[in-house]
């Protein structure tokens, strides 16, 4: 069974490297890899360049940002399960593609499956500041302000293709959107794997200011009525506790 994995990445030369080598270095050989460039104009094409050999689909081009550059790379992939790793991002370790397609293979029902991170400081990616934990499934996780990480997610390509794609009416909020419309509206089956696998460099756009996270948070609500759906009483305070628990799972594993 393929896996396509998809990494976008606009002006990202020092971290790039780290992402492409981190899937190529994965125990698991059936791989697609889908690198989406926005028109990089410092040397991240360059970097990209070096590893042409063994990566299967690469665009640069200009986008309209991060969710239509996913987009792209999701309608690109001719694969079983869809994974995507931001430029910023690596797998914690050479099994994670292994240990995830053999959910998929052993459940052939099986649509979704997620799993845990941690987020290490930008230069130092041994240093892990906070753990996001997740938990399997069930009637009121959003509600109860819980979120799969969204770098965690591995998807059937069926699931792209009955529920669409990443609305790029939303700039900071739209994975968040997303994983509400398949998890909530379209209840696909989906499984928790208890691990970490995903090391998130800090520094993402949702958090670079108090603005920004406002927006987010309106982008949050609004994503709720998009999908007719009703946020509980104090839903935004939930999320802000949910938050602060993160910075009390820290782990040096």
């Amino acid at each position: 069974m393929k896996i396509s994995i998809i990494t976008v990445v606009y002006n990202n030369e020092k971290t790039i490297e780290t992402a492409i080598t981190s899937v190529l270095s994965q125990s698991y050989d059936n791989i697609e890899y889908i690198i989406i460039d926005g028109g990089s104009t410092d040397g991240t094409v360059e970097k990209i360049e070096q590893y042409r050999a063994r990566i299967q689909k690469i665009i640069s081009e200009p986008d309209l940002g991060i969710y239509d550059a996913m987009n792209k790379g999701i309608k690109l992939a001719d694969s079983d399960v869809i994974g995507i790793i931001n430029s910023d991002d690596l797998y914690i370790d050479n099994d994670v593609l292994k240990n995830v397609m053999q959910c998929f293979i052993q459940d052939p029902g099986l649509d979704i499956v997620y799993s845990d991170l941690v987020y290490v400081k930008k230069d130092e990616i041994d240093k892990v500041v906070r753990k996001w934990v997740s938990q399997p499934f069930y009637d009121k996780f959003f509600e109860q302000a819980n979120v799969p990480p969204h770098p965690t997610l591995f998807l059937r390509k069926r699931v792209y293709d009955q529920a669409g794609l990443f609305n790029t009416d939303l700039s900071l909020a739209a994975d968040y959107e997303f994983m509400l419309r398949i998890f909530k509206k379209f209840n696909f089956k989906s499984k928790y794997l208890n691990r970490v696998i995903i090391k998130m460099r800090l520094g993402g756009a949702s958090t670079k200011s108090f603005e920004n996270i406002l927006r987010q948070n309106k982008e949050v609500l609004r994503s709720w009525k998009l999908n007719g759906l009703a946020p509980p009483p104090f839903f935004m305070l939930l999320r802000l506790i949910t938050k602060l628990k993160q910075f009390f799972f820290k782990t040096n594993s």
